[in-house]
């Protein structure tokens, strides 16, 4: 398949240093409000990439669900693949791609584990359907059909019938807490507008501007 001429020419937005606030949770703040406002589709989903030991990447779709000056934080059952690689090598990269308004957010960091009373209050807060999801799925492993999966769900739901559902031991949050941010808004010509934050001590940033 050529896909050679699918080009589009990014004209709905610009930026320069003056338009930067100085610590860069502000600036993503703003952008992902602004990615709100246009009402796009789960604008909290962000593509987060990890590596292995032997330096094999993987990357997947995951949903940013809270963020502060701590960083950013993401749910997921700790026996995964992408928790496998974590607890190798927590070093880490998040991609938040808004296209609508031709702006992304790269954010490279280090992950450690939220506490059991964060994830509880989290797992508490999701739909009864979400919760049991936590208890069914065996994350990343190989499975013979999606029967196995039907029958699992089928003897949670019977099990937690009569009482609340408890937070699984192989389910929680994780933090990432950045070292760099880099925002990127499209112009025309691919001249890009690029600026990177550069954690230099804490509470204190760098600021940049890349060539596209």
């Amino acid at each position: 398949m050529d896909l050679s001429d699918r080009r589009a020419d990014y004209q709905k937005g610009t930026l320069d240093l003056k338009d930067l606030a100085v610590c860069p949770f502000a600036q993503f703040q703003e952008w992902y409000a602004a990615a709100e406002d246009c009402e796009l589709e789960e604008p909290n989903a962000f593509c987060l990439a990890t590596a292995d030991l032997s330096g094999q990447p993987a990357t997947r779709i995951v949903l940013l669900k809270d963020f502060s000056e701590k960083g950013l934080v993401f749910y997921t059952n700790y026996e995964s693949r992408k928790a496998g690689d974590i607890e190798m090598n927590p070093q880490v990269s998040a991609n938040f791609l808004w296209l609508p308004l031709q702006r992304q957010v790269n954010i490279a960091g280090r992950v450690e584990r939220i506490s059991k009373a964060e994830s509880l209050k989290y797992f508490l807060s999701r739909p009864l359907a979400s919760q049991l999801g936590a208890w069914t799925s065996p994350q990343s492993k190989v499975i013979s059909s999606r029967q196995i999966l039907e029958t699992k769900w089928e003897q949670m739901k019977a099990k937690y019938a009569a009482g609340k559902i408890p937070l699984p031991d192989h389910w929680g949050g994780y933090r990432i807490v950045p070292i760099r941010f880099e925002f990127w808004q499209g112009r025309s010509s691919r001249l890009h507008d690029r600026f990177v934050y550069h954690c230099a001590k804490e509470g204190n940033w760098r600021v940049e501007r890349l060539a596209p």
